[in-house]
């Protein structure tokens, strides 16, 4: 499948008063037409900056030291239309990539929508803003569009549109955001973390209803989430994020069949299932690193059972150890190994 997203030696940077916060540093991916791509890690492992950095929403404090990210245009035959360099967007064509191009649906439902504004008038501003269904039927074609959409996220319109926020419960005010995500019809949609503070059934529910919906609309999909368990479940890939780079990515099964990195293995092993019990879940040792004061060497070392003096020294890249799963770790071939030793 061709991508549909191409980003390269992506670093992004925070100004602080003890130095510069290296939140990304290098971090190169694909996503591809029609699949969904999981972001996992720690929080703090840079996961949301990296996908503000997408659509470039960053804070003031942050800045984009250097990289690229090309966002691809297809028909709807699957043919390229045109090629996009995000980071030189600027203004209105900033604007139109953000919503019409690539969505995003953030972490707290309650904070992105505007307390005062109903669900009609969020979809209304949406529209508005982005020049959406213009016309002498624009007000009937785009309740009718935003009701539709309401319906397939399993909302009831008529109890849904004319609510404020804080009339809807938690899961419900997260299906409205991915239903306003959707609105424009955008080819690639981010979420970060849209399960956060859920209780377990509403995250079954958000996890049907994102599945449903890719398989309707046929959109890409980045999801950023610190549960490996929804990231198994929806996501074609997976990247596992640590200290600001991707240290393992691949095919979901091969990732969660066959771990490489001591860190993905770490994620995993503490991850409690049906079928164990508590004492074979085990925590990784320590903390994670200063981003502002670095390790030397694999930043994943002080923490990993198997470091030896290569890993203190210096910093692995991504190679490939199979086809489509790539790792950077020295001693990945000792995986064995690793789970052995979070196993003591």
């Amino acid at each position: 499948m061709e991508p549909i997203l191409s980003v390269r030696d992506l670093t992004i940077e925070y100004a602080a008063r003890r130095g510069k916060v290296r939140a990304i540093r290098s971090v190169s991916f694909d996503v591809r037409r029609g699949e969904a791509l999981a972001l996992i890690g720690e929080s703090g492992s840079g996961k949301t900056t990296l996908g503000l950095g997408i659509v470039q929403l960053l804070p003031s404090t942050a800045r984009i030291a250097g990289g690229s990210i090309v966002y691809r245009r297809y028909s709807d035959t699957g043919q390229p239309m045109r090629e996009t360099e995000v980071l030189t967007l600027k203004d209105a064509d900033l604007r139109r990539f953000r919503w019409a191009e690539c969505a995003m649906v953030f972490q707290s439902a309650l904070n992105a929508l505007n307390p005062v504004l109903r669900i009609s008038d969020h979809f209304a501003d949406t529209a508005k803003a982005h020049r959406y269904l213009s016309g002498p039927r624009q007000g009937a074609a785009l309740t009718e569009r935003s009701r539709h959409l309401l319906s397939r996220v399993r909302l009831d319109p008529d109890r849904v549109w004319r609510a404020f926020p804080h009339e809807l419960s938690g899961g419900m005010r997260q299906r409205v955001l991915i239903a306003l995500s959707l609105l424009l019809e955008p080819q690639l949609l981010i979420l970060d973390e849209p399960t956060t503070a859920l209780d377990i059934l509403t995250q079954r529910n958000i996890m049907d209803v994102l599945k449903e919906l890719r398989t309707q609309l046929d959109f890409s999909l980045v999801f950023i989430s610190h549960d490996l368990s929804l990231a198994a479940e929806l996501a074609d890939r997976v990247a596992t994020v640590y200290a600001g780079k991707i240290v393992e990515i691949g095919e979901v099964y091969t990732i969660f069949r066959n771990p490489h990195h001591p860190y993905t293995i770490g994620l995993i092993k503490a991850v409690p299932t049906l079928t164990s019990d508590k004492s074979e879940l085990t925590s990784i040792p320590g903390s994670p690193p200063d981003l502002i004061e670095l390790p030397s060497g694999c930043k994943f070392h002080p923490r990993c059972p198997l470091a030896d003096d290569h890993c203190r020294r210096e910093e692995p890249e991504l190679i490939d150890v199979e086809s489509g799963h790539r790792v950077a770790c020295w001693r990945w071939q000792d995986a064995r190994a690793v789970l052995k030793a979070y196993q003591v």
